[in-house]
C-alpha cells in the first residue's frame, strides 16, 4: 500500500528545526504536537517531532477580506493554494541506508530523485534488518516529503517489549497509534531518573508501572519509602467512583516485602507479613538533622554544638543529650567551649523525636541489616510510613537508613573493585523517593545521603528514582545528573525550565510539554529511551495485572551472586 505524503520542507535549520508546508489534502487538525513524523531525504529518513502547528496564507489580501462562512466554494479554491497548514518538527535521529553505486552519466537531479525513491523502497522492503540509529548532524533538503511514522519506524526506535537481548519495558503508546513505546530498563537503571508532574497528573501511577517493570524484568532490586502507602499494597485509585488497585506485593507475592515503620495501621490495611521497622537514636547523625532543621526550627549555633556533643559522646550522644540536667548542661559547656542556651534548645526540640512512633533509645535488632538481606536475597523492600507519614517523620527515617544502606553499598562495591569476584558484585539498587526536592534542594544537597547518591551515578551500584512536583526545587547540579525524565503536566514556568536543565533542544520541547493532557500523558527524554516522546501511558488495571502475571518468570539469579545474611550484618558494623 502506498504511504501517503503529508506535507514538504521549505526551509529549516540543525538548530531550528524544519518548517513544512501540509499538502492541500490533509487537514491541521491531524497535526497535534508531540506526533511522531518522518522525513524521507535524499539519502536519509529522518525521525523527528511534531512541536508547533500554524495557519499560513499567500497573500495578506485573504486575512483582510476572508470568504464570508457561507462561501464554501471559495473556501475549497483558496484551501491550499491561497491558504495552507504549516508544521515545525524537530530531527531526533536519523537512519542512513547503505549508498548503492550510481551511473556517472545520471543526470544530478535524475541522481536525487533515484536516491530519494531507492531510500525509501529499501528502507520499505527491508522491514526486518536491524536499523542503526545515529544523532542527527544534519537536515534533508527542500521538498523532503513527510510521512506518517510506521509501526516499522516505532520498532526501529524504541524496539520491543520481548526483545530477547535488551531489557525493554513498554510503558505506554504514542498518541495517535497502538504501537508500544518501550524505555530500556538496563540504561534506566545505570542512573538515577526522576518521574515529575504537578498534583493529580498520575505520577504514582507511572511509577508503579516503572516499579513492576524493574521487578519483572530482573533489572535491579528496589528500595521503595513509600510516604503515603501507594505502592506497596493496595491503594485508591483516583477518579468518582471508589476502586482500588493493587500494589507491588500482591503483584508480587514472592519478591516483594514489607517493612512498616506504623504496624497499626499497616495491620488494619490488610497487609499480611509487614515487618516491623524501628529506628534507634544512636543511628541518627548530625548530618540527618541538618535536613530537618527547618521541621524541628534548629538554628546554626544547635547544629554546630550538636557536632561537638557527638564528638564527646560518640552515637550515644542524643540519649545523653536528653538525660543531661541543666547542671551538667553548664559543667559540659565549661570544659568543652560549648553554648548553654544552644544546647539546651537542642534538648527541648529533640524531645519531639521521641514522641515519633518509630524511634527507640536502642534496638537490641538490627533492622536496617534485615533490609539488606532481604535486598542481597533479590527481595524488593518497601518501607510505608502509615501516620508517621508527616514531613519531620518521612524526611528523618529515610535519610537515617538510606544512608547506612548506601554506606554498606560503598564497602561492598570497593570489596568487588579490589577482588574482580563476581560473587563480590553487589546486586544494583534503586532507591525511590517522594517529595524528592526536601532532599535535593539547593541548601541541603550536598549534605545529605540523596545528594551523594545523584552525583555518584552508578559508581557504587546503587541510584535514586525522584518522584516530584517541583522539580524547580531540585538543586541544578542534581537535575543535571538526571538521566531519564519521565514528565506529567507542568504549569509552573520554573518548573518546566527545571526540566529541560542540561537537555540539548530543550527550547523546542517546552510547547510539547505544555500542551500534555492533566491525565495519563507524560514526555520521555533521556538516558533510556533513544529520542524524546510523549506516550499515553500504559493504565494500571486488570489489563496489566494479567499481563504481567501471564508472562512466565525467568528464574532468579544465582544466590551466589548474592551476601549470604551474615556478611550483611558484618557490613554494617555499627
Amino acid at each position: 500500500m502506498e504511504i501517503r505524503p503529508l506535507g514538504s520542507v521549505i526551509q529549516g535549520s540543525l538548530s531550528q528545526g524544519l518548517a513544512v508546508r501540509l499538502h492541500p489534502d490533509v487537514l491541521v487538525e491531524e497535526m497535534r504536537v508531540g506526533k511522531f513524523l518522518v522525513v524521507q531525504g535524499v539519502r536519509s529518513r529522518f525521525f523527528c517531532m511534531l512541536t508547533d502547528v500554524a495557519l499560513g496564507t499567500t497573500s495578506q489580501r485573504i486575512v483582510a477580506n476572508p470568504p464570508e462562512p457561507s462561501n464554501l466554494f471559495l473556501q475549497e479554491v483558496l484551501a491550499g493554494s491561497g491558504t495552507y497548514g504549516t508544521i515545525d518538527l524537530t530531527p531526533m535521529l536519523m537512519f542512513t541506508p547503505g549508498a548503492e553505486t550510481e551511473s556517472p552519466t545520471k543526470s544530478p537531479a535524475k541522481k536525487r530523485k533515484a536516491d530519494s525513491n531507492g531510500g525509501l523502497a529499501s528502507y520499505q522492503a527491508n522491514s526486518s534488518a536491524a536499523l542503526e540509529l545515529l544523532p542527527v548532524k544534519t537536515i534533508p533538503g527542500h521538498f523532503s516529503q513527510v510521512y506518517d511514522a510506521s509501526e516499522r519506524d516505532f520498532r526501529a526506535v524504541f524496539g520491543w517489549e520481548d526483545d530477547p537481548h535488551r531489557r525493554n519495558f513498554a510503558i505506554g503508546q504514542p498518541i495517535d497509534m497502538a504501537v508500544p513505546i518501550c524505555i530500556d530498563l538496563d540504561r534506566f537503571v545505570e542512573r538515577s531518573n526522576g518521574i515529575f508532574g504537578k498534583s493529580g497528573t498520575g505520577k504514582s501511577f507511572l511509577t508503579r508501572l516503572l516499579l513492576s517493570g524493574i521487578i519483572r524484568k530482573q533489572a535491579a532490586v528496589n528500595l521503595i519509602f513509600d510516604m503515603h502507602s501507594e505502592y506497596g499494597w493496595e491503594a485508591v485509585s483516583e477518579g468518582k467512583q471508589f476502586s482500588t488497585v493493587k500494589g507491588l506485593r500482591q503483584l508480587f507475592p514472592g519478591l516483594v516485602q514489607i517493612f512498616t515503620l506504623d504496624p497499626e495501621a499497616t495491620q488494619r490495611r490488610g497487609v499480611r507479613d509487614a515487618q516491623e521497622l524501628y529506628v534507634s537514636f544512636d543511628q541518627i547523625d548530625v548530618e540527618d538533622l541538618t535536613l530537618i532543621s527547618r521541621e524541628l526550627n534548629l538554628s546554626e549555633a544547635s547544629l554546630e554544638n550538636a557536632i561537638i556533643l557527638r564528638n564527646e559522646f560518640g552515637k550515644h550522644w542524643i540519649n545523653r543529650l536528653l538525660a543531661m540536667t541543666n547542671e551538667e548542661i553548664q559543667e559540659f559547656c565549661e570544659v568543652k567551649m560549648g553554648s548553654k542556651s544552644s544546647i539546651m534548645a537542642l534538648q527541648r526540640k529533640l524531645t519531639r523525636l521521641a514522641e515519633l512512633k518509630y524511634i527507640r533509645n536502642s534496638c537490641p535488632h538490627n533492622y536496617v541489616a534485615q533490609i539488606l538481606e532481604a535486598i542481597d536475597a533479590g527481595k524488593h523492600v518497601v518501607i510505608e510510613f502509615g501516620s508517621q507519614s508527616n514531613m519531620l517523620s518521612y524526611m528523618l527515617a529515610t535519610n537515617v537508613i538510606a544512608r547506612r544502606i548506601h554506606a554498606s553499598y560503598v564497602r561492598k562495591a570497593d570489596r568487588f573493585l579490589q577482588t574482580k569476584n563476581p560473587c563480590d558484585r553487589p546486586q544494583p539498587l534503586m532507591i525511590t523517593i517522594e517529595e524528592a526536592h526536601r532532599f535535593l534542594d539547593p541548601a541541603t544537597a550536598r549534605q545529605t545521603i540523596f545528594g551523594t547518591i545523584a552525583r555518584e551515578m552508578r559508581k557504587y551500584f546503587v541510584t535514586l528514582l525522584v518522584v516530584d512536583q517541583r522539580p524547580s526545587g531540585i538543586d541544578n547540579e542534581v537535575m543535571s545528573q538526571v538521566g531519564t525524565r519521565i514528565t506529567a503536566l507542568l504549569n509552573d514556568e520554573k518548573d518546566i525550565d527545571a526540566i529541560f536543565t542540561g537537555v540539548s533542544g530543550g527550547q523546542n520541547l517546552r510547547s510539547v510539554l505544555s500542551k500534555l493532557d492533566s491525565k495519563q500523558q507524560a514526555l520521555l527524554l533521556g538516558h533510556a529511551v533513544p529520542m524524546p516522546v510523549v506516550v499515553r501511558t500504559r493504565p494500571y488495571d486488570q489489563t496489566f495485572y494479567t499481563e504481567i502475571g501471564d508472562t512466565a518468570w525467568e528464574e532468579m539469579p544465582s544466590p551466589a551472586l548474592f551476601k549470604a545474611a551474615e556478611a550483611a550484618k558484618a557490613d554494617l558494623g555499627f
